[in-house]
């Protein structure tokens, strides 16, 4: 019989029980990802006017569409590899298949998104390792179950993981707890609703013409030249939208998240994800006494047939 035991039971969200952990290995990948990443939404802004990769701009989109499930899924193999065992992965599929039938409830409605908090709540707990692996298979379950499937999607995949990512990174809890905590945790939601779509929207711009000199992404012009449009763009198209996103986060979270916090903590707790497995030793039952005979006691041996009485042959 397995007996686990949490590595520290005072801290069930301590590194060691953490259900992915990110060892230098992942972190490479994760950095790597992460700049092929920035590179992939803002490549447009940094070339130059005579540069051949202006050529491309309508081509590069799809290059990265294809590219950036390829990268995320080496990372999401990458950080598994360094150890999530299927309580991580039955814990990853329940929350994955929450976020999922969330996000469609208010999808469409201006811009309300309730899975956003559960990927604040999952992260903080959970890790940043974890974070960005629920991050991103939420956000392609979610792609799956609405039909959102296009080039987009390997972009939101990502961003939805840095997002998650970024709330495993906050000051720990042996540090902020109780209502402070959730004060931080919705802070970070609010601020993070409007970042996911900015960085999203940078995504899009770029590849859009014909959107008026003021707000239209012009190649080859100076950098903040371009930022100035592209805040300007953001501002007329998006700023509302992203504004229910990040109020629906705050007001979740501060409604729910104490109480999803201490679910979440409960069931990290009882997982004890990185314990260590022990076996009790093999033991052999006793007809005579009628009890169990521990055979790691030094002496002990297997009863036999006849030795109490019953038939020998």
């Amino acid at each position: 019989m397995n007996r686990p035991t949490p590595a520290n039971p005072a801290n069930p969200e301590s590194r060691a029980n953490r259900p992915v952990r990110i060892g230098p290995r992942a972190a490479a990948v994760l950095a790597l990802v992460t700049v092929i990443g920035i590179a992939a939404f803002g490549w447009p802004l940094l070339a130059d006017r005579q540069s051949g990769l202006l050529a491309h701009s309508q081509d590069a989109p799809w290059l990265f569409a294809a590219l950036l499930p390829l990268l995320v899924g080496v990372v999401v193999a990458t950080i598994a590899d360094d150890g999530m065992d299927a309580k991580a992965v039955a814990m990853l599929g329940v929350l994955a298949a929450v976020g999922a039938a969330l996000r469609p409830l208010g999808a469409g409605t201006a811009g309300l998104e309730p899975m956003f908090f559960l990927m604040v709540l999952a992260g903080r707990v959970l890790g940043p390792g974890f974070g960005f692996v629920l991050g991103s298979v939420t956000m392609f379950a979610s792609a799956l179950l609405t039909g959102g499937v296009g080039p987009w999607m390997p972009f939101q995949m990502l961003t939805m993981g840095w997002f998650s990512l970024g709330a495993g990174l906050l000051p720990g809890p042996e540090r902020i707890r109780g209502r402070a905590e959730l004060l931080m945790l919705a802070a970070y939601g609010f601020a993070g609703a409007f970042a996911y779509g900015a960085v999203m929207n940078l995504q899009g711009w770029t590849i859009i013409p014909g959107q008026g000199q003021a707000i239209s992404f012009q190649p080859g012009e100076p950098l903040t030249a371009n930022l100035a449009r592209f805040v300007a763009y953001y501002l007329a198209t998006s700023l509302g939208w992203d504004l229910g996103r990040a109020t629906l986060t705050v007001v979740l979270t501060l409604a729910l998240g104490g109480t999803l916090l201490r679910a979440l903590r409960r069931a990290t707790r009882k997982a004890a994800f990185d314990a260590p497995v022990t076996f009790d030793a093999p033991v052999t039952f006793d007809p005579a006494a009628e009890t169990a005979v521990d055979l790691s006691l030094p002496g002990a041996r297997p009863a036999t047939e006849g030795e109490f009485g019953g038939p020998r042959r």
